[in-house]
């Protein structure tokens, strides 16, 4: 093309023509035939014309100067004029040219339609006026709504298309504003501040605006409240200043759905609390009538009633049911602080309440009436309150009605000895079992500490009971109920037991009067060292005064083991008597010897019928010898063939008489009677 002399430049089409000469490009339009100088060079074949067809735009760097109605302008060398740097943007016209230097920065390109709820972010990069006057600096930000559609300018620049928010029925947009600006509805908003828009429909949000949430509204019944707590000082809608920590509640009654404000935060959802006409409850942290905590205070609700427990408020022990009494039931309460009842006035105190009824508060215990008959009673010791009399508790009994403690009593327990207690629990019968000592193992129920002790005396039997404070003794003679004061207790009998008597071997809490016996052996030994064990039962009983006199009776009990001391005096006059006499003498006469040395003679020599002892009144009416055995192993073989030897002479001298028709009982004389069998003879008598 450079070599051609004639181009031919069809319509719409242009060339670039270099003179030589003076170096100036020039533009060359068709339609036309172009005859080329030599001092000329065309720098490319003919090109197509720039058309920019309707709502479309094309940006050009480096665009010429235009005067206005004057066209291009050129220097005095002919160069078009150009403007540097700079960008042009060229909308729908006429197909152009470009002159040297300019250059398509942007192609041809569609115009931007801005829908509705559509907005173009802006940013201003110079100093510029629009069509309608308004005048931008550089770095001013605004927005171009739709919808329509933007003409691009080269001294804006879109930062971001944004989008309008719908707001539903129940719902809010937060907006943050990033710097100072004022709101759609006219409001000034300073850096950071955030606010609500709860107005349903779409929002577009402001060019310095931000949104950051959606917040959906909590829908409110009669059974649910909505907790808020206030993050910082506002007020709120309904022009109530809420401070930074405060909390508050907002039910149905305010709202059928709340949105919670941007310094307002939700802690919960608080459910109703219900009371039936049968419960109450206890607020711990009461919220007053000027809407503020009485901290370290309670407040009583009774039903039935339902309501919302305020922020702070708690309950005490929950829902609790109301106390319904009977006839025969009370409520021992408490006052914590000074309240006045429907009666009077009280104090901090206790008090109780009885009768028919229902009744809440700060029931302490719940009493019940004991019924009490006769025979039966009940020990009560007061509270050292200080408005009764005495400062020391006095412990009483309560019998023969149905009793209920006051406020100023309670149930006085009272312990027995350990021994004491195996005894009552046994439920031994002394009379009924003669074994000796209560059974093993055949313990019965726990005893209750607060009854009286009583103890069911047999017939003929006694039982004596000391009382510490008055520092005296009682006996109870049988069939009798004993009841115990409280401060008495039981004389514990220890009585020897076995054979021989070993101390300690049976307890009793009740002394048989008899008659009775008791069996012993004893050891002895006659002058002539012959050592025997007898078996002795002594028959014995006490002498009861009649009428009963109390210092007679007290004696019964004086000697704690009337069985050990009465056997081991026995046995010590038996041992006496004994030892001054032959073995052969105590064998012709050892139910004289022995009962000669029990009872003693009078003053007329004659054998007493009975040994007393003045000391307690047991009286041993008779002494029985079950059995005589030698100690000795070859005294017992010894006498045991003598009694043989005289069965078998008793039974000839029978058999003889017999023979010769002698009447029965009559014995022949022996020829040879056998001597006397003494401890000398028993080695002969063994041979």
């Amino acid at each position: 093309m450079a070599e051609e002399s004639i181009i031919r430049i069809p319509p719409h089409h242009y060339i670039h023509v270099l003179d030589q000469n003076s170096n100036v490009t020039r533009v060359e339009v068709g339609p036309q035939t172009y005859i080329r100088q030599d001092n000329e060079r065309v720098i490319f074949p003919p090109a197509k014309m720039v058309t920019v067809p309707p709502r479309h735009y094309c940006a050009v760097r480096n665009p010429v100067v235009r005067a206005p109605g004057a066209g291009v302008q050129f220097d005095a060398s002919g160069q078009a004029l150009l403007r540097h740097a700079d960008l042009e943007i060229r909308l729908s016209q006429p197909p152009f040219p470009l002159y040297p230097g300019e250059e398509i920065q942007q192609g041809i390109t569609a115009l931007q339609v801005v829908l509705p709820d559509t907005a173009l972010h802006l940013k201003a990069l110079l100093d510029f006026e629009d069509d309608q006057g308004e005048k931008f600096v550089a770095g001013d930000e605004f927005l171009f709504e739709g919808p329509g559609t933007y003409i691009p300018r080269t001294e804006v620049e879109v930062v971001e298309i944004s989008q309008a928010t719908v707001i539903r029925h129940n719902q809010a947009i937060r907006l943050r504003a990033r710097k100072e600006c004022t709101d759609r509805e006219g409001t000034r908003r300073v850096t950071g501040e955030e606010w609500l828009v709860k107005r349903v429909g779409a929002y577009l949000p402001g060019v310095f605006e931000e949104v950051v949430d959606i917040v959906d509204a909590f829908v409110l019944t009669e059974k649910r409240a909505l907790h808020l707590r206030a993050t910082k000082t506002f007020r709120d809608p309904q022009d109530t200043v809420r401070r930074t920590g405060e909390e508050w509640l907002v039910t149905l009654a305010q709202s059928e759905a709340y949105i919670p404000d941007v310094y307002e935060e939700v802690v919960g959802i608080v459910d109703i609390t219900t009371l039936s006409s049968r419960q109450y409850c206890v607020v711990c942290d009461p919220v007053g009538p000027d809407g503020k905590p009485q901290l370290g205070q309670e407040k009583v609700i009774k039903g039935e009633k339902s309501f919302f427990l305020q922020p702070g408020e708690s309950l005490k022990e929950g829902i609790q049911d109301i106390y319904i009494l009977s006839e025969d039931e009370g409520l021992l309460l408490r006052a914590l602080s000074k309240l006045e009842d429907s009666n009077e006035v009280r104090r901090a105190q206790d008090w109780a309440s009885r009768g028919c009824g229902s009744g809440t508060g700060g029931g302490v215990e719940r009493r019940r009436a004991t019924p009490l008959d006769e025979n039966e009673q009940g020990s009560i010791t007061p509270y050292p309150c200080p408005h009764i009399d005495s400062p020391h508790p006095q412990v009483r009994a309560v019998i023969g009605h149905t009793y209920m403690l006051t406020e100023d009593e309670e149930l006085w327990e009272k312990d027995l000895p350990p021994k004491v207690e195996a005894l009552l629990s046994s439920g031994w019968d002394p009379v009924a079992d003669r074994s000796g000592a209560p059974p093993g193992g055949g313990e019965g129920p726990p005893r209750d500490k607060t009854r009286v002790v009583s103890y069911r005396v047999p017939h003929n039997a006694a039982v004596q009971v000391y009382d510490y404070r008055e520092r005296q003794a009682r006996v109870v003679l049988g069939p009798e109920l004993v009841l115990l004061g409280p401060d008495e207790q039981f004389t514990v009998l220890s009585l020897s037991g076995g054979r021989p008597k070993t101390p300690h071997s049976r307890r009793s809490l009740c002394l048989l009067l008899g008659p009775d016996f008791c069996t012993d052996i004893v050891t002895i030994e006659t002058a002539d060292h012959a050592r025997l064990q007898l078996q002795l039962a002594y028959n014995w009983h006490f002498e009861v005064p009649s009428p009963p006199d109390p210092p007679a009776l007290s004696r019964l009990f004086s000697v704690p083991d009337f069985v050990g001391d009465a056997c081991k005096a026995l046995a010590s006059r038996i041992r006496g008597a004994v030892a001054s006499v032959s073995f052969d003498d105590f064998h012709k006469n050892s139910n004289r010897i022995i009962c000669s040395a029990v009872f003693g003679f009078d003053a007329e020599l004659q054998v007493r019928s009975c040994l007393r002892f003045p000391q307690n009144g047991l009286v041993v009416s008779s002494v029985d010898i079950q059995s005589v055995e030698p100690v000795d192993q070859r005294t017992r073989d010894a006498l045991q063939r003598s009694v043989q030897l005289a069965i078998e002479i008793t039974t000839n001298s029978q058999e003889a008489a017999a023979r010769y028709g002698l009447p029965r009982g009559w014995l022949l004389p022996q020829t040879c009677p056998p001597a006397p069998l003494t401890p000398a003879r028993l080695p002969q008598a063994r041979g």
